[in-house]
C-alpha cells in the first residue's frame, strides 16, 4: 500500500510534469520568441514587396534578419514571421490589410554555421553563435524526449506495483528541467550575439515574445515535478526501512 501522502505527491507532480510539457512543445511551435517593433512605413512604395521577396525566397541568415528588422518580425525555433500588407489589386490603399507572412527553418539552416557580419558569409565563423543556436534547437526536444521516457517508466512501475523507479522519474525531470532552461539562456545568448555585429535600425525596438516566456514557465514546472518524485521515492523507501526493521526486531 502507497501513503495518501505519496500519491497525492505523484498527483500532482504528474499534473505538473504535463502542464509544462504542454507549455514547452507549444513554445517550440509556435514564432514569437523574440519580437522587432519596426517604426511605420509607407507601402506605396516597391521597398516592402522587395524585402517580403527576398524574405520568401533569398539568401538566409541576412535578408531573414534584415527584413525582420524592417516589418515588425518575429523569431521562433522553427519560424521567422513578418508583417506585410495582403496582396491586393489596390496597391496604394491609404490603410492596407495587413498580413503574416512566416517562412519555416529548415533542418540543414538549423546546423548550418553562423557568421558575425551576416552579410558577409566568407568571413570569420561565429563560433559560439553556431553552437548555441544548435543547442537552442536540440535541448527543448531532449527535454521533451526525457519527459516522455519518465512517463515509460512511472507505467512500467505501475503495471510492475514498485514505487522504486519513482526516483528514476525524478531523476529524468530534474535533467528535463535543466535542458528546458538551458534552451532559453542558449536563445537569450544568440540573440544578444546577433545585435553585437548586426545592430537594429534606429527606431526598432526588440522585445521578448509570450513563446518564450511558455518555455520559461516549464522549467519551475518541471523542477517542482522532480521534487515532488524525489520526496516521494526517498521518504517511501525510509519508511518502508523502518517498518521492514520494526518487524525484523
Amino acid at each position: 500500500m502507497v501513503d495518501n501522502r505519496y500519491a497525492t505527491a505523484l498527483v500532482i507532480g504528474s499534473v505538473l510534469s504535463l502542464l509544462a510539457a504542454v507549455y514547452l512543445s507549444v513554445a517550440v511551435g509556435t514564432q514569437h520568441w523574440y519580437q522587432y517593433n519596426s517604426p511605420p512605413v509607407k507601402y506605396e512604395g516597391i521597398n516592402a514587396s522587395e524585402l517580403r521577396d527576398e524574405f520568401v525566397s533569398g539568401e538566409y541568415d541576412w535578408t531573414y534578419t534584415n527584413a525582420m528588422f524592417r516589418l515588425n518580425g518575429t523569431l521562433g525555433l522553427w519560424w521567422r514571421c513578418i508583417v506585410v500588407p495582403s496582396q491586393s489589386l489596390w496597391y496604394k490603399e491609404p490603410d492596407p490589410k495587413m498580413e503574416t507572412e512566416c517562412v519555416s527553418i529548415t533542418l540543414p539552416q538549423q546546423f548550418s554555421p553562423k557568421y558575425k557580419y551576416l552579410e558577409n558569409h566568407n568571413g570569420e565563423e561565429d563560433l559560439l553563435r553556431t553552437y548555441l543556436w544548435r543547442c537552442q534547437f536540440l535541448l527543448p526536444l531532449v527535454s521533451l524526449a526525457l519527459v516522455f521516457l519518465s512517463c515509460l517508466v512511472g507505467v512500467c512501475a505501475c503495471q510492475c506495483r514498485s514505487f522504486t523507479p519513482t526516483l528514476g522519474v525524478g531523476v529524468l525531470h530534474l535533467l528535463a528541467g535543466l535542458c528546458s532552461l538551458g534552451t532559453v539562456c542558449c536563445f537569450l545568448a544568440g540573440v544578444d550575439l546577433l545585435h553585437q555585429h548586426t545592430r537594429p535600425p534606429d527606431g526598432v525596438e526588440s522585445t521578448l515574445g509570450w513563446s518564450l516566456y511558455l518555455a520559461l514557465i516549464s522549467f519551475p514546472l518541471q523542477m517542482m515535478a522532480a521534487a515532488l518524485f524525489l520526496w516521494a521515492a526517498r521518504s517511501h523507501r525510509k519508511n518502508y526501512t523502518r517498518i521492514n526493521a520494526y518487524r525484523v526486531a
